[in-house]
């Protein structure tokens, strides 16, 4: 004996519990970068590039960076043209969030992106075919009246959006909730398509955009300088891994345990902003975002729908 300790052989228990907390952590890193990608964005706008033109360098370094390691990728895609779908749908998600959460309210932004659950119930059932059920209705009405608390404000008879970012948040939420119906419609095919899909769509998108944005001078030409450059390349970065740790928590556990885990993303950014003097809290966001994530876990809880015919 050498005194040091034996080790028996690990039970099968131990292992499984090991694999799902580190896909639960997966997620939360995950969860972690797009809770907190507000300042980064608020940083290079300061710097000179519009949130249009980061989403644009950060998806198309993601796409190549995705192309060099899987280039057989664009064949899958170009058999697949229901794919450019995806893309559209992914594209304007990033392109409503990304520059929602850069030029509002954090907290309202994120609130009003996570209506999400409420879109899904209504896609699901025009392009799935999934006709609502009780429990689904009862969550559409939990979130519709929780954006309703959220928008209401004191100076406004009606409870409407009231700002740029207001109307960017839901029509980022109500894309993402398209990108999720559609990779339910899409599973077929092999995931790095998808993947590029989204990413190219994230990058054409945005840049389609930005030019739009500079025609109707909304959007300033990007500014160019090392000073941003390496904000850029860590953001991208983080993008980058973020998805891949998606990819590998999603894959190992449950559709619901998944949802539940990515609504971590609401506090990452709560707290980031209450920090940095980027939200406002009143009773009335705290009201309406307790519906809306409340209809969201209620989503993530449910029993799975079958899969698509």
């Amino acid at each position: 004996m050498d005194g040091r300790p034996c080790r028996g052989p690990v039970e099968p228990d131990a292992v499984n519990r090991r694999g799902a907390a580190l896909a639960v952590s997966a997620l939360v890193f995950n969860a972690f970068v797009w809770g907190v990608s507000w300042w980064p964005f608020r940083e290079l706008q300061s710097q000179g590039l519009h949130p249009l033109w980061s989403t644009a360098l950060i998806y198309f370094f993601s796409l190549g960076c995705i192309s060099a390691w899987r280039p057989g990728g664009w064949r899958s895609f170009a058999r697949h043209p229901q794919l450019w779908w995806l893309a559209v749908a992914a594209g304007l998600t990033n392109v409503g969030f990304n520059w929602a959460v850069t030029v509002g309210d954090v907290v309202r932004v994120v609130l009003l992106f996570y209506l999400m659950p409420a879109w899904s119930v209504l896609l699901a059932w025009g392009l799935l075919g999934e006709k609502p059920t009780r429990a689904s209705l009862l969550r559409l009405a939990l979130a519709m009246a929780g954006v309703l608390i959220v928008l209401k404000s004191p100076d406004s008879p009606w409870p409407v959006p009231h700002s740029a970012a207001d109307w960017l948040a839901l029509m980022g939420g109500l894309s993402f909730a398209a990108t999720n119906v559609l990779l339910r419609k899409l599973a077929h095919t092999p995931s790095e398509s998808r993947m590029m899909a989204m990413f190219g769509g994230g990058g054409l998108l945005a840049t389609a955009t930005a030019l739009l944005g500079m025609a109707w001078d909304i959007v300033p030409a990007p500014v160019w300088s090392t000073s941003w450059a390496a904000v850029a390349l860590g953001l991208a970065v983080a993008f980058l891994l973020s998805n891949m740790a998606l990819q590998y928590g999603a894959a190992r556990l449950a559709a619901s345990t998944t949802a539940l885990v990515m609504l971590t993303e609401i506090l990452f950014a709560s707290l980031s902003a209450a920090a940095l003097g980027a939200a406002e809290f009143s009773s009335r966001t705290l009201l309406g975002g307790s519906l809306i994530v409340l209809a969201a876990a209620l989503a993530a809880l449910a029993p799975a729908p079958p899969p698509p015919k």
